[in-house]
């Protein structure tokens, strides 16, 4: 009972922190595009290649919010980032949990399909995927928490 309320306390805080975001003007968007919806990306101050993602999903027309801590652990037990599935950043859009360096491009196919399911992950740090840019490497899009397990979404 006592894990349980400290994940949904984690949880509200991080929810209403990440609402904070946009109101604070922390990272505006260089590209805002009134049909997509606000993305709110948490990472760890010091890494580059998260913020490297940020800029892919703003090229790519996103409004992004930024919030940096060193505690990357406790946002993904609070959004239930499975561990095999776990990356360097976490972000949340429309009510998905987006973790790692998944391209805005599926991102885009899951707003526009909608499944029911936790959302999409790139586990690991493939060379090849957004943020990482080094091609060569062939990486999975998994999409998590649907009620029949998770499914490759996509293939890069």
């Amino acid at each position: 009972m006592i894990k349980q309320m400290t994940t949904r306390r984690s949880a509200l805080r991080l929810a209403l922190a990440g609402a904070a975001l946009p109101l604070s003007g922390i990272a505006p968007g260089r590209a805002r595009a009134d049909s997509l919806p606000q993305v709110v990306a948490w990472k760890d101050p010091s890494c580059g290649c998260c913020r490297v993602w940020i800029d892919h999903m703003r090229d790519a027309g996103f409004s992004v919010s930024v919030g940096d801590t060193t505690n990357m652990a406790e946002v993904k037990q609070a959004w239930n980032v499975p561990d095999t599935l776990q990356s360097c950043h976490t972000a949340v859009v429309s009510g998905y949990v987006v973790e790692g360096h998944v391209p805005a491009s599926d991102i885009k196919r899951l707003l526009a399909e909608r499944p029911s399911a936790s959302g999409l992950a790139v586990p690991g740090m493939p060379k090849s995927a957004p943020g990482m840019d080094q091609p060569g490497e062939p990486y999975t899009v998994v999409l998590f928490g649907t009620p029949t397990g998770d499914k490759v979404y996509a293939q890069h």
